[in-house]
């Protein structure tokens, strides 16, 4: 066995095949049966030409399906690639292309634009509709795609050095597809409370000599955070559980109908309409003993909800990235809004100054976030950004994660935002997730996003996009509210009110459309 996501799926597959690996709805396959299932599509990937190191676009909502293609594609070493299933035309048509994709697996619901798009991609050669009829020339439906397959293997030798992409929709730009080979990324984002394997045989033993766990990653497939956290569930021999998209009532019936353990969500935009249905009642939560949030920070106010709709469960916060991995827990009684601070709980992980030096501890230097040893290959088919985010210092390759932060005397890191998104309004840098956590503890503010609008006088001057609770809240309330927590310089000189925000399926802001709406409010 090799250190390959597809060898040790088999491997657990062989060991616990009468155990329970996915549910969704109404779909429910054992180890076993999700096996048979990939492998009969694997081989109809390779009977339409689909090879080792060539691409498989993924356009699905969550499902069986979905974790079917990923398998499928790993099994014949070929590279999954994640398609945002709310991309148009023009989102699709960049990421066809940039990608090199050769086939496609896509949910009907979305024929028209795959219509469209598809023809316009010579490479794009073989489609593969989910879902039922589709519009969409030469397709072929997913049934008529497994039919006559065999549901054995008989594939060739895998290695650990297989290439895995995920895509990452960037808050400013065009998504990038970040390259890891498959055992760096197996490690990058192991479970920090298990024991790392020495050998991919202790993967499956792990998985074998587990307890029942039931784990639901709310986050849709097609983002980096559920994909990995659906893996890493597998190497605890644990079921998955689903819904197809995200809603909040569907998430707590299906907890208590599966009675999740431990679930994954994305910060605030998952959890603020999940703490809104749970306070309504009438869901049995006893089962659940984890509610972990990665990829975004659960502002204070929220996590402190939660944690009084569920005081029997643990609420944690993740720190990481697609292009590091899971690298570091938040510290006990930090947040955006007072100080967020991480403790690495995985080796390598520092913060680097201008020079690309170690920051003493206590110093109060500021610099970026880097980790060396497992982290990504680089970016697909951007060399130069790969050079600029992957630095060699001193023969060490490091990743810098554009995260603004400190080393404390304790040695923990105090992260203050994203550098990318940080305002310089007359001198001063504001990072907007304070701001964004202060605004979003007001009660008439159910999501804010703060971006940084022209000013002829300071450069540019802070304004938040806020998506109220119900009635439109005063802004000079709002200015007040905000003085009692922030220096004046931080505090919104323009805001703009809509009825609803928007934020990718993961929950992360698009601060592109912040900026514009911020802009036409204040003139």
């Amino acid at each position: 066995m090799e250190f390959n996501h597809a060898d040790l799926f088999e491997g657990i597959a062989d060991a616990i095949g009468d155990r329970v690996a996915v549910v969704c709805g109404a779909s429910r396959l054992t180890y076993a049966e999700l096996d048979a299932h990939a492998n009969r599509l694997a081989h109809h990937l390779a009977s339409a030409g689909v090879g080792p190191g060539q691409h498989v676009a993924i356009q699905l909502y969550n499902g069986v399906e979905y974790v079917a293609a990923i398998l499928a594609a790993l099994k014949i070493r070929a590279v999954p690639i994640n398609v945002n299933y709310r991309y148009v035309e023009s989102e699709l048509l960049y990421l066809y292309r940039d990608s090199d994709s050769v086939a496609l697996l896509y949910d009907t619901e979305f024929d028209d634009r795959v219509a469209s798009a598809a023809p316009q991609v010579p490479a794009l050669r073989h489609l593969i509709a989910v879902g039922g009829a589709t519009t969409v020339p030469g397709a072929v439906a997913y049934e008529d795609a497994l039919r006559d397959q065999p549901d054995t293997r008989g594939f060739p030798a895998r290695s650990g050095e297989d290439t895995y992409i995920i895509y990452t929709g960037g808050t400013t730009g065009m998504p990038k597809g970040v390259m890891w080979t498959v055992h760096r990324l197996l490690f990058a984002f192991w479970n920090p409370t298990l024991p790392r394997p020495d050998r991919p045989e202790d993967v499956v033993r792990m998985a074998a000599e587990s307890g029942p766990l039931v784990m639901m990653p709310v986050a849709p497939l097609m983002h980096g955070a559920a994909q990995m956290a659906t893996f890493v569930a597998w190497a605890m021999g644990a079921t998955l559980v689903y819904t197809r998209k995200f809603d909040a009532a569907e998430v707590w019936r299906t907890i208590e109908r599966e009675k999740v353990n431990s679930l994954t969500i994305t910060g605030d935009a998952m959890a603020i309409p999940m703490a809104d249905e749970l306070a309504r009642g009438g869901y049995d939560t006893s089962s659940l003993f984890a509610y972990v949030s990665t990829g975004a920070i659960l502002t204070g106010t929220v996590r402190d909800r939660i944690q009084a709709l569920l005081p029997h469960a643990m609420v944690l916060d993740r720190f990481g990235s697609t292009e590091s991995g899971s690298t570091a827990a938040a510290v006990a009684g930090s947040s955006p809004e007072k100080g967020l601070r991480f403790a690495p709980d995985v080796e390598n992980v520092t913060v680097l100054d201008d020079a690309l030096r170690p920051v003493q501890p206590g110093s109060g230097v500021l610099g970026q976030v880097a980790r060396s040893g497992y982290i990504a290959s680089g970016y697909y088919n951007d060399p130069e950004k790969t050079a600029r985010t992957f630095p060699e210092v001193d023969g060490k390759r490091w990743l810098l994660t554009g995260d603004i932060a400190t080393v404390e005397e304790d040695g923990s890191i105090a992260v203050y935002g994203r550098g990318s998104q940080t305002i310089n309004t007359g001198g001063e840098k504001v990072f907007p997730e304070e701001v964004e956590a202060v605004l979003k503890g007001h009660p008439g503010v159910y999501d804010a996003v703060v971006t940084g609008i022209p000013d002829e006088r300071w450069g540019n001057r802070v304004a938040a996009v806020v998506q109220p609770t119900g009635e439109k809240p005063d802004p000079e309330d709002l200015d007040a509210h905000c003085r009692k927590e922030l220096s004046g310089y931080k505090v919104p000189r323009a805001y703009a009110f809509v009825a609803e925000m928007k934020r990718s399926p993961a929950g992360k802001a698009d601060y592109r459309w912040a900026k514009r709406v911020a802009e036409d409010a204040a003139s």
